[in-house]
């Protein structure tokens, strides 16, 4: 199957951001893919959290996701956002992934596990837990290019979690994402690899790219990663749409060759002397 990922420079203003998530969407279909993946934080990007809070809504209220709810019927294609920030019941915020099918139904939600609390050397300091929930639980979800598990961006960073979706079935696994641009070039290529050539997965990372509006700079670079480790997408540092070829096949042949999933054990207590 045909996927598209929509690499997206997202702003302070929603309407702006899912008029792009419309337009990807009908772009998308018109090109043949039948799943489109989109990037974390799809709906707004925007480091003055007052200013942010005024548009961040509850599910039911949230334009950008009925704008892709709408698109998603309309063009018959399944679609993936990446991440949107959500207002809970309890009025605390949630880093979270839908996925949309054909009929702009919501098969699956998934809210990030790892939250990014760091200061990096260049002077940027990030604190998502100041803002976001983590969530409480894995999420694989069949989708017509097979099962699917979710993940968000600092997510990557912990194969573990990797390793638990692939273990309950996962054959793909979504990385969106909104790395910043030192990180990005550090470490970007090299874990995305890693996670699919020790999973037997395809990864596909839809990401923020350039320069936004509340001044930070993403890394770009959208890939899509078959199990072996190989590159079929870098979609560099230019927004737009990107096509790539989804073969099931291609997991079952890698995993024969390399069987993990089958060898891997629960690692016992570690002894220290």
């Amino acid at each position: 199957m045909k996927i598209a990922l929509l690499q997206m420079t997202s702003g302070i203003d929603p309407a702006v951001n899912a008029a792009d998530i419309r337009h990807g969407i009908a772009a998308a279909a018109a090109n043949g893919a039948g799943m489109l993946f989109l990037p974390e934080m799809a709906g707004l990007i925007d480091r003055d959290r007052a200013r942010a809070a005024a548009s961040i809504r509850g599910e039911a209220d949230d334009p950008v996701l009925a704008t892709a709810r709408q698109a998603a019927a309309g063009a018959g294609i399944w679609v993936h956002i990446g991440s949107l920030a959500v207002r809970c019941d309890d009025g605390k915020l949630a880093n979270r992934s839908f996925v949309i099918d054909g009929s702009g139904a919501i098969r699956a939600r998934y809210d990030k596990l790892h939250l990014f609390d760091v200061d990096l050397p260049n002077g940027e300091s990030w604190r998502e837990s100041a803002a976001y929930v983590p969530g409480d639980h894995a999420v694989v979800v069949d989708t017509p290019i097979g099962p699917l598990g979710l993940s968000i961006c600092y997510d990557l960073r912990f194969p573990a979690l990797f390793a638990t979706l692939a273990q309950a079935g996962a054959q793909m696994i979504a990385i969106p994402a909104a790395f910043t641009r030192p990180t990005g070039a550090a470490h970007w290529h090299a874990l995305m690899r890693a996670r699919a050539i020790e999973t037997g997965c395809y990864v596909i990372a839809a990401a923020q790219a350039g320069a936004h509006e509340d001044g930070r700079t993403t890394y770009g670079h959208s890939l899509v990663i078959d199990p072996w480790g190989d590159v079929l997408l870098d979609m560099g540092e230019a927004r737009g749409l990107g096509l790539a070829e989804i073969d099931p096949a291609r997991v079952a042949d890698v995993r024969a060759r390399i069987p993990v999933l089958d060898h891997a054990r629960t690692i016992p207590p570690v002894t220290r002397s």
